[in-house]
């Protein structure tokens, strides 16, 4: 039997960073709907910290959804955590950069201050009772060596599941294989991928690293997202549906996504 292959869809967060999009509060409830009723089993529904609009949105979200998870997505900062609260979501998804350039340069900290501040906003989401998710950011640049020791405090604390993002788009299937192969034989965390198509293969990284082990997908309706986009939602379910159990087959993630282009407008979502 196939393994199972679960799709996290950031069409309402990472694809919204799509240059020309922006979508109402009835927009993203309605295509949070039709994520649902495809059987999606996560969206990452905003960013909270964006402000009360967002906030409003997501509440709106939450107050219209039964099955689907819903996550929101937080930078290490106890303001946005805060905010997320707010929201009453089902999972708080931290992003914390993992590289020596978004550490060491973006944030101008170490990495000694990066795994006492991680523990402790892990510990102060948990403590409300919480399921928590540790995004590592720009993971693709970073060292093997200290992922496999993060992961490994992560899991002691309680993370439910760490993603592996290919921030820049910089990586290839093999080497993204390869270092879900590392993270599950070196911490044995549920994996998820988050891949940017700035190569053109974030498809195939996505596959690639499904094939390897990594349980979670992240997709966007149409590909939407920053720069060159992310991983097309129609796309991956074509290519991965012969080889993991899905929740739906590509002829209705293709549906689903030219109803999205009906919802938001066919000039913005200019989907083939």
């Amino acid at each position: 039997m196939n393994p199972v292959c679960y799709i996290v869809d950031t069409t309402l967060r990472d694809g919204e960073q799509s240059p020309s999009v922006a979508m109402s509060m009835e927009q993203k409830v309605e295509i949070a709907s039709l994520l649902e009723h495809a059987g999606v089993y996560q969206l990452e529904a905003g960013t909270p910290a964006m402000g009360e609009y967002e906030i409003e949105t997501i509440r709106a979200i939450m107050n219209k959804r039964s099955r689907i998870k819903v996550s929101t997505w937080n930078r290490m900062r106890e303001d946005d955590i805060a905010k997320s609260f707010s929201c009453k979501p089902d999972i708080i998804h931290i992003s914390a950069p993992v590289s020596y350039a978004q550490i060491y340069t973006k944030l101008n900290k170490n990495k000694a201050w990066l795994l006492k501040k991680l523990l402790y906003l892990v510990d102060l989401v948990r403590q409300e009772g919480y399921e928590v998710t540790v995004g590592f950011e720009d993971a693709t640049r970073a060292d093997m060596s200290f992922l496999i020791s993060l992961s490994h405090r992560l899991h002691e604390v309680g993370v439910s599941r760490i993603r592996v993002a290919d921030t820049v788009g910089v990586s290839a299937p093999g080497p993204i294989a390869e270092m879900v192969h590392q993270l599950k034989v070196g911490c044995g965390l549920p994996i998820e991928i988050h891949s940017h198509n700035d190569l053109g293969m974030a498809v195939a990284t996505s596959v690639a690293a499904a094939k390897s082990g990594a349980e979670y997908i992240n997709t966007t309706l149409g590909g939407i997202g920053e720069r060159a986009g992310n991983c097309r939602f129609g796309e991956f379910v074509f290519a991965a549906e012969r080889l993991f159990q899905l929740s739906l087959n590509a002829q209705q993630a293709f549906a689903l996504e030219h109803k999205m282009q009906t919802i938001v407008g066919t000039e913005k979502i200019p989907i083939c």
